[in-house]
């Protein structure tokens, strides 16, 4: 669910060869890259589709596992989705969730600039009806869908090298600038040209810091479903 360029996807398939795996996204840019980039010829057992995540083109009971990586927190009914997904997961089958929760991201050193971009992001998901504190709820939302045998874990992303700070930083020093976060920072009113730039910057000066650190927070929940 939400495969995204294929990558997770991808490796799935080659974990359960000679099992088929179908990787589905709401946009058919993003599937139309995926299947170019893993082809049929390299993944006779991987498939991609466009496909609504509240209405699955798959039928009743039809496949083992499903899995949404930082699927969840972007969505407006989280619980609904997990209800489709269960839908079509044949009754033993799993489902495999993961999602972050930014409130309890940390960094140092400390920039006022960084804490700003946090409550932006808050801002924005708010507006756009999403969780991006998904990884905290992900277990209520779970058990609400009617999956069973919940496992649930905490695990963290820590960028401290100067690879990881730079691809870190980087990723979001252009995201602030010139995604569709800044368009809906724009659009919303809740960030003007000069604070993105600003936000780049502190993003670009948290890299360079000596001794800078960034931990992100998941929750991942492993669940069964069981019954009718």
């Amino acid at each position: 669910m939400g495969c995204g360029p294929g990558t997770i996807t991808a490796d799935l398939a080659r974990r359960v060869s000679p099992g088929t795996v179908l990787g589905v996204d709401r946009s058919a840019d993003v599937v139309n890259s995926a299947a170019m980039d893993f082809s049929a010829d390299q993944y006779p057992n991987l498939r991609f589709r466009v496909e609504d995540v509240y209405h699955l083109g798959l039928d009743d009971e039809s496949v083992d596992v499903v899995h949404a990586h930082q699927v969840l927190q972007h969505l407006t009914h989280p619980v609904a989705a997990l209800e489709e997904m269960r839908r079509v997961t044949r009754p033993g089958g799993l489902l495999a969730v993961r999602d972050a929760d930014y409130a309890s991201f940390l960094w140092a050193p400390r920039d006022p600039w960084l804490d700003r971009w946090m409550q932006m992001y808050h801002e924005i998901t708010r507006r756009n009806d999403a969780e991006c504190d998904g990884g905290r709820f992900l277990p209520g939302w779970v058990a609400s869908a009617g999956w069973n045998e919940l496992d649930v874990s905490s695990s963290t992303w820590t960028f401290t090298t100067d690879e990881d700070r730079a691809w870190w930083a980087g990723q979001w020093a252009d995201r602030v600038r010139l995604s569709s976060f800044a368009d809906q920072a724009r659009e919303y009113g809740v960030a003007t040209d000069e604070d993105l730039d600003e936000m780049a910057a502190a993003f670009l000066r948290w890299r360079d810091a000596p001794g800078a650190i960034f931990v992100l927070t998941h929750v991942e929940v492993v669940a069964r479903r069981l019954g009718n």
